[in-house]
């Protein structure tokens, strides 16, 4: 299984997009600060959103759909009632 995950940061609501094969232990890494560049500048992470996925090319496909623009506009538009 393949995960496409959201976290924010609780300190100024930024977001880190990402995919993995273990979304269990990803997230201890960005916590831990040995997660990507951007999470390690920042701490606080809080996971959001995921969603599984049984193929790593759709995962990775859909990781990269979410860091665009129109990804990120249907982001905010699925978790409406969260960032309020």
């Amino acid at each position: 299984m393949f995960y496409v995950y959201l976290l924010q940061c609780d300190n100024d609501k930024s977001w880190y997009i990402g995919a993995t094969s273990d979304l269990k232990r990803r997230l201890v890494e960005h916590q831990s600060g040995k997660g990507g560049k951007t999470t390690k500048a920042k701490h606080n992470w809080k996971l959001i959103y995921f969603k599984g996925y049984l193929n790593r090319d759709d995962a990775f496909g859909r990781e990269r759909f979410l860091k665009s623009g129109g990804g990120r506009k249907y982001l905010k538009k699925q978790l409406f009632n969260f960032l309020k």
